[in-house]
């Protein structure tokens, strides 16, 4: 891919989380790609559960981005998340994907936010005090797994 097609990618990804529009995301990874983030350490079709999850249960959901970087085959985009964690507490998640194309679909993604910032909006007095600690992350990590099925 050219630098101008990574970028052209890149928008038409967003667009569809703007959109929720988690199939046309999904159609957009490699069969054998790889999604991290503080929370989630997913292989294949295992990311295009994650977004359906995601975006199914969100809330007064909204996307903004911005792609900072485009080369041939790799970007990046800053993103920002605002919707209602479990339909009532409000969340503004600022994100920064890296992403790495070949032969046109996604085959690594990586996401990176404060998770002790995200757990405060989210999870509230518990997500505040507990929030800086890996062993409550793992924890956070664990759950969000089990709810993404089998």
């Amino acid at each position: 891919m050219t630098a101008e097609e990574t970028r052209e990618s890149l928008s038409r990804f967003y667009a569809a989380l703007a959109r929720r529009d988690a199939a046309t995301m999904s159609g957009m990874y490699a069969p054998d790609a790889a999604f991290s983030d503080p929370v989630f350490r997913l292989r294949g079709p295992e990311i295009g559960r994650m977004w359906e999850t995601l975006l199914g249960r969100a809330r007064e959901f909204a996307v903004t981005w911005e792609v900072r970087r485009a080369e041939p085959d790799r970007g990046e985009v800053a993103w920002t998340a605002r919707y209602l964690f479990g339909g009532k507490r409000p969340v503004v998640n600022a994100i920064t994907s890296d992403v790495l194309f070949r032969s046109g679909q996604i085959v690594e993604q990586t996401d990176r936010f404060d998770f002790h910032r995200w757990a405060g909006q989210a999870l509230g007095a518990p997500g505040r005090a507990l929030g800086g600690f890996d062993w409550f992350r793992r924890s956070v990590a664990r759950k969000a797994r089990r709810g993404l099925g089998p």
